[in-house]
């Protein structure tokens, strides 16, 4: 076929080409791509959103060596991580069973077994119950003391009493400073109290804000310094606070505490009352503040002041020395100086206002002052509250007080001591202000601990989230929640003289014995080789029975641990414990018997 025929042809084939445009409209805006601003888009895959994983906040465990279901002896431990800080170092007075005891200082072996861990310890004010225990601490535990500039000189004075084998290292601040303890940061919040320069502490940690409030109540015209500072408590609350570690001691009295201004008006009335009377003022040495009003009125009605009691003479001097006390030049007179004055020129500041058996008012009222006797012409004041367990030791003062003729005002029939700790009003207050996820009620009797817990609940803290502890317990608070955890060796220790800890239950139970039944004393000496009586026994008698009187039962006795003895000889009964526990026993019997009493029995047994 000669015709071909033409094969049809592919468009575009092996050609790209592009599309034809399409048709646009007049004056249609051109189209752009903008990237994000701050956003690099060269090469950048897209993120996968993914949710991060919080690391959990490390707990706070705080374990109490003292200051529950008990007055005094306050000392806290909080722990995070590997740190330690401790809240105050306090000692308690011994009550009437602690015969013979001087002081009563927590047991530090817990901090003892972590010596290393401990960045410091915080000081909350300069009293006793917060302080009184740093010296034994220190001979222990090298660490350094933090404190407000009042508080570190009451240390340091304190501390020369005492001979520690390092200097310690007492450090000055001031409310609003911050001290680095490790993970821990403590802020210092000033508060009122009954002492100058007292401080809460707000422990900034890694799992949250801890404040511990210290003694404090809110005077809202104190006599020194300013009022409580409830704008940086306000502050806090608003940042969020883990935990509340708040005082107990008043948290059963309701209203308000009053405020110091009430007794400087009473003051003002018995000074103008006593007139021609030599004017005795009995309170604690540490309450700065009621010198200071002391020292005011005696101005305003021209009288000399002189102090009565180591104590008060101490903190005197301290207070005088750094500028927390202004008294005019010439005021102060030495105690022997007081004959060269008539009475209505004389106020007198001391010691003894809990009745303390040795302390200078109780001596003035049993007339044992070697430099004071009180009469008829003596106005004294007691400004103070008894301590409790003290009442009837106050009372008998008054009373001897009173039968020498003197004029006695004390505190429940004027206004001439007011509390420095918060009641209940001032404690909803603070509650309110720092709104505390867990409230820990510290600083108190069972009772009061109780009472701070129902009051924490009527504000809405729920009931798990108040704990109340006690001595040696320990917790750890998180933002999960508040437990119990492991406890921590503590207790009593008890300081007698120079001992520290050589005094335990079983001393004083041998003390409380020999008190209430007197002591029974047999002396004889034994032949070494077979232990026959040589000599004896002899029989002396303490605090049991006047011997003079008591011949027969003296003789029953003596013939009674001979007898013993013999026969012990007789069997081949050389072991003293053996020997001595038969004659204890069988005479023990016989003077019960005789008398119905039970003195402690001492066998002494001699070999010759």
């Amino acid at each position: 076929m000669s015709e071909t025929k033409k094969r049809p042809q592919m468009k575009n084939k092996g050609k790209v080409t592009k599309p034809k445009n399409i048709a646009k409209k007049a004056n249609a805006p051109k189209r752009t791509y903008k990237p994000a601003a701050n956003v690099n888009t060269k090469n950048k895959p897209r993120a996968k959103t993914q949710k991060k994983k919080e690391t959990p906040k490390p707990p706070v465990r705080v374990a109490f060596l003292g200051g529950l279901n008990e007055i005094g002896k306050n000392l806290t431990v909080f722990e995070c991580q590997n740190d330690i800080v401790i809240v105050d170092c306090g000692m308690a007075f011994p009550d009437g069973d602690m015969l013979g005891v001087d002081l009563v200082i927590p047991d530090y072996s817990y901090l003892e077994q972590n010596r290393d861990k401990i960045r410091g310890v915080v000081i909350t004010h300069g009293h006793e119950d917060h302080i009184g225990g740093i010296p034994y601490l220190l001979a222990k535990v090298n660490v350094p003391i933090y404190g407000t500039p009042l508080t570190i000189g009451l240390i340091e004075n304190k501390l020369k009493e005492h001979s520690l084998s390092a200097p310690p290292t007492l450090i000055k601040k001031n409310a609003g400073d911050r001290i680095r303890l490790g993970c821990f940061e403590a802020e210092l919040i000033h508060v009122n109290h009954s002492i100058p320069d007292a401080v809460a502490v707000a422990l900034h940690t890694p799992a949250g804000i801890l404040i511990h409030t210290g003694d404090f109540k809110i005077d809202y015209t104190p006599i020194e310094g300013k009022m409580t500072d409830l704008n940086r408590f306000a502050a806090l609350g608003d940042e969020g606070v883990l935990a509340l570690f708040a005082e107990s001691t008043n948290a059963e009295r309701p209203g308000y505490t009053p405020t110091e201004q009430k007794v400087t008006d009473s003051f003002d009335k018995l000074f103008s009352t006593a007139r021609r009377k030599r004017i005795i003022i009995a309170t604690f040495a540490s309450n700065i503040s009621r010198i200071q009003q002391i020292i005011n009125c005696a101005v305003k009605y021209g009288r000399k002041v002189a102090f009565s009691g180591r104590s008060m003479i101490n903190y005197m001097n301290v207070a005088r020395e750094l500028g927390y006390v202004k008294v005019p030049d010439n005021l102060i007179i030495d105690i022997d100086q007081l004959k060269d004055y008539p009475p209505e020129k004389i106020v007198l500041a001391t010691t003894g206002s809990q009745g303390e058996p040795m302390s200078a008012l109780s001596r003035m009222a049993y007339s044992d002052h070697r430099k004071v006797s009180v009469g008829a012409g003596d106005f004294i004041i007691i400004s103070a509250n008894p301590i409790p367990g003290n009442e009837r030791t106050v009372g008998n003062v008054v009373d001897e007080l009173l039968k020498r003729g003197c004029e006695v005002v004390y505190e429940s029939m004027y206004e001439v001591h007011v509390s420095g700790h918060a009641c209940q009003e001032e404690l909803k207050l603070l509650h309110s202000l720092v709104k505390p996820k867990y409230c820990v009620p510290v600083h108190g009797e069972q009772k009061m601990l109780q009472k701070h817990r129902s009051l924490a609940m009527s504000l809405g803290t729920p009931a798990e989230n108040i704990y109340i502890g006690d001595v040696g317990k320990r917790i750890e608070i998180s933002a999960d929640g508040i437990k119990e955890v492991e406890p921590v060796t503590a207790g009593k220790v008890f300081v007698d003289g120079l001992g520290v800890g050589d005094v335990g239950s079983i001393v004083l139970r041998d003390r409380k014995h020999l008190g209430q039944d007197g002591l029974i004393i047999i002396v004889a000496s034994l032949d070494v080789y077979d232990g026959h009586v040589i000599s004896g026994p002899d029989i002396v008698s303490r605090g049991f029975v006047y011997v003079r009187e008591s011949g027969d039962l003296m003789d029953d006795i003596r013939a009674m641990a001979l007898e013993i003895l013999e026969d012990c000889s007789r069997r081949n009964i050389h072991e003293w414990g053996v020997i001595k526990n038969k004659v204890k026993d069988d005479v023990a019997k016989l003077i019960v018997k005789q008398t119905g009493r039970s003195p402690m029995i001492l066998p002494i047994l001699m070999e010759v």
